[in-house]
């Protein structure tokens, strides 16, 4: 049974950091690659951010680049977003993925930044 489980969010202030974790189970983590996604109040779900299988290779959205890094560790099925400098706008439900995608996703965790 395929499982993504999210952890790691909070409440933050503006300019403050989280760090994500997604621990997956239920398919060979360590031959897709994973992506970070969210998604706002009333807006559509996002790609954030993605990496390569061995994790070789990372892309970010322009609205994160400089300021968010993700990384995985295959030998704990578990991929990582660490957010820092964080905003306002950031304030979201983030999910992860496989690439391909999974049809169904986990819960998510929420981030919400705000003094």
């Amino acid at each position: 049974q395929v499982q993504l489980v999210e952890s790691g969010g909070g409440l933050v202030q503006p300019g403050g950091s989280l760090r994500l974790s997604c621990a997956a189970s239920g398919f060979t983590f360590s031959s897709y690659a994973m992506r970070w996604y969210r998604q706002a109040p009333g807006k559509e779900r996002e790609l954030v951010a993605r990496i390569t299988s061995a994790g070789s290779s990372t892309d970010y959205a322009d609205s994160v680049k400089c300021r968010f890094t993700i990384t995985r560790d295959n030998a704990k099925n578990t991929v990582y977003l660490q957010m820092n400098s964080l905003k306002p706008e950031d304030t979201a439900v983030y999910y992860c993925n496989r690439y391909p995608p999974f049809a169904s996703w986990g819960q998510g965790t929420q981030v919400t930044v705000s003094s």
